[in-house]
C-alpha cells in the first residue's frame, strides 16, 4: 500500500490506555456495523477484517458474532498493537497480522474465509488499488462467503452531502488518486470478480454499506 499523505479529518486516533488507539469513528459507528452483522453475516466460520484499524471494531464485532473465528489484519505495527490489546481476552480473535490488501497475491495465505470485512479504506486509496484489493477478496472467499464494504461513496457519481463535497476535495487535494469511489463502479467490479451484491444498506453519516456474497461456482 503507498503511504499517501492524508487530511486530518481522513484518519484521526488517539491514544488511550494499555496501547489502545481509540478513532472516534470507530466509537460511533461500532453498534450500526454491528447490527448490520449480526443481520447480514454467517453465524460461524472463518471472518476476516481487512484494516482492522485501532481494533475497536474486530472487538465489538467478535463479541456480538461469537461463533465466527476473527482474523484481524493492518499494515502498521502501533495499529497492530493497538488491536492486541483489545482482543487479547477474546477468545475467538487471533493476533493480528500484517496486510497490504491492495497487494496482489495476499488471498493465497487467507483462503476459504467465510466472512471478509472492511470498513472505511476504498476512499483512501486509488481506484487501481480498490480494483485489486476486491478481486483479492473475491478469490479469498469460500463459496456462498460474505464481503461486507462500509465506507462514504459517491451515489451515481455525485457526492449527495455537503459535507461529503467537502471531504472528498480535502482528500482530492491531498492525493489526486484517492477520493470517493462510486457505487455503481464498486458494484459493477464487484460482479466482475464474481460476487453477488445482495443489498446496499444505507448508514447513519451517510455512509453505504455493500453486502456480496460469493457466487457458487
Amino acid at each position: 500500500m503507498i503511504k499517501r499523505t492524508l487530511p486530518p479529518s481522513a484518519s484521526v486516533a488517539t491514544k488511550g490506555q494499555d496501547g489502545r488507539l481509540v478513532a472516534p469513528a470507530a466509537t460511533r459507528n461500532a453498534d450500526a456495523l454491528c447490527d448490520l452483522l449480526v443481520k447480514w453475516a454467517p453465524t460461524e466460520g472463518q471472518a476476516l477484517e481487512i484494516a482492522s484499524g485501532t481494533g475497536q471494531h474486530v472487538s465489538a464485532f467478535a463479541q456480538g458474532l461469537p461463533a465466527l473465528k476473527w482474523q484481524p489484519t493492518e499494515v502498521e505495527p502501533e495499529r497492530r498493537a493497538s488491536i492486541n490489546s483489545y482482543t487479547s481476552d477474546l477468545p475467538n480473535v487471533a493476533e493480528a497480522v500484517a496486510l497490504d490488501a491492495t497487494a496482489p497475491g495476499w488471498h493465497t495465505k487467507f483462503s476459504d474465509q467465510n466472512l471478509i470485512v472492511l470498513i472505511n479504506l476504498v476512499h483512501l486509496i486509488s481506484w487501481p488499488e480498490t480494483q485489486v484489493l476486491i478481486a483479492e477478496a473475491a478469490q479469498a472467499l469460500a463459496p456462498k462467503g460474505r464481503f461486507i464494504l462500509y465506507g462514504p461513496f459517491k451515489r451515481s457519481g455525485r457526492l449527495t452531502s455537503d459535507g461529503d463535497q467537502r471531504f472528498h476535495d480535502a482528500l482530492v487535494q491531498q492525493d489526486p488518486e484517492i477520493g470517493y469511489k462510486d457505487d455503481g463502479d464498486i458494484a459493477s467490479w464487484m460482479a466482475t470478480q464474481g460476487l453477488n451484491v445482495l443489498e446496499v444498506v444505507e448508514m447513519p453519516a451517510n455512509n453505504l454499506t455493500f453486502v456480496a456474497e460469493k457466487r457458487d461456482s
